[in-house]
């Protein structure tokens, strides 16, 4: 049985990746901030999963004492990093730990992976897509091989452009350790854009949810007549950002950034789903102007991750990924 480590194992994406894990067979090795956490995972998973309390990642040596008691370990899957929005100090808060973070986890694999043969960065669409040019049809393409252009500086004004700089810092770095460093893995990359679908586990159901999928969870606590949130933009549902975190070490590609988009989103288009699929929330979730999500993609940056797409079979759709999502809430 083969080994797969998973760093910030207990995160919404992370999860769903070690759900897949195991139901393909591989033995997961997860690292944890607490042994609560740790705890809580080992039952959801079973008798396949175990964890390493890795308090920090932005720590030095973070991850070398986990991978030490685990050598046969064949994939490092690093889906762990901070996030501090809440902050003044956005260097060091939110930009120096993501970067550091990357790096501790590849020094780690070079010293002590012995055995691992393949690693897999979960980095974020931020890392891509122009955010000062989002809403802007006529904007250049974004393809898996660009980068945000914000500059560091202008990452310093405010905590989500410093999330926008730790994001692409975070992953320049890691192409730089593997460029100079003499390194036996390879290394794929995987920048998601807004993530949706339900959680892994029952238990990760909780009354406020991540950023995501609370975007989805506050329509069920709002009124008929309430104002409608304005969010679009781009999504893909997290069971396919699993599935490509192992196509990303299962196959042979090797040295590609993934840019798993699969559609466009809107929140209007997700009360639309919701009104429609379940009729016993209609009198709950805002009406705003039905319909009007529709045209999304003609007020929105353009993108092309044909190279990514070609990877991922049936693609769940916005529609389903709602209706999943909404059903586990619900019914939790």
């Amino acid at each position: 049985m083969q080994e797969v480590f998973v760093s910030g194992a207990s995160g919404y994406i992370a999860q769903n990746i070690v759900k897949l894990l195991i139901s393909k067979g591989y033995k997961v090795i997860g690292s944890v901030r607490s042994a609560a956490k740790g705890d809580q995972l080992k039952k959801d998973a079973g008798e396949n999963f175990d964890y390493e309390i890795v308090e920090n990642i932005g720590a030095p040596n973070a991850f070398d004492e986990a991978l030490k008691k685990h050598p046969n370990v064949y994939a490092f899957l690093h889906t762990a990093s901070p996030v501090a929005f809440a902050t003044e100090d956005i260097a060091n808060d939110i930009i120096k730990p993501a970067v550091e973070g990357t790096l501790n986890a590849l020094k780690s694999v070079q010293k002590y992976g012995t055995n691992v043969k393949k690693v897999v960065i979960t980095s974020s669409a931020a890392a891509k897509l122009d955010y000062q040019n989002i809403y802007n049809p006529d904007a250049a393409v974004v393809t898996e091989e660009s980068w945000n252009p914000i500059t560091d500086e202008e990452g310093l004004l405010n905590s989500m452009f410093g999330y926008f700089v730790s994001k692409r810092n975070a992953e320049k770095a890691a192409w730089e350790f593997v460029k100079t460093e003499d390194v036996k893995f390879t290394l794929n990359t995987i920048a998601p854009t807004l993530v949706i679908g339900p959680q892994a586990y029952a238990s990760g159901v909780k009354e406020t949810a991540n950023f995501s999928v609370e975007l989805l969870n506050g329509l069920l606590k709002s009124k008929p007549d309430s104002e409608m949130p304005v969010f679009d933009g781009n999504f893909v549902d997290v069971r396919d950002v699993a599935k490509l975190h192992l196509h990303a070490f299962e196959s042979d590609v090797k040295d590609f950034k993934y840019l798993p988009i699969t559609d466009y989103f809107s929140i209007q288009t997700c009360a639309d789903i919701i009104r429609e699929k379940f009729p016993s929330l209609r009198d709950t979730v805002p009406i705003g102007t039905p319909g009007a999500g529709k045209d999304v993609h003609t007020r929105y940056s353009p993108w092309d991750n044909k190279k990514t797409m070609a990877y991922l079979e049936d693609p769940i759709s916005l529609e389903q990924s709602v209706v999943d999502t909404i059903d586990q809430i619900v019914n939790k």
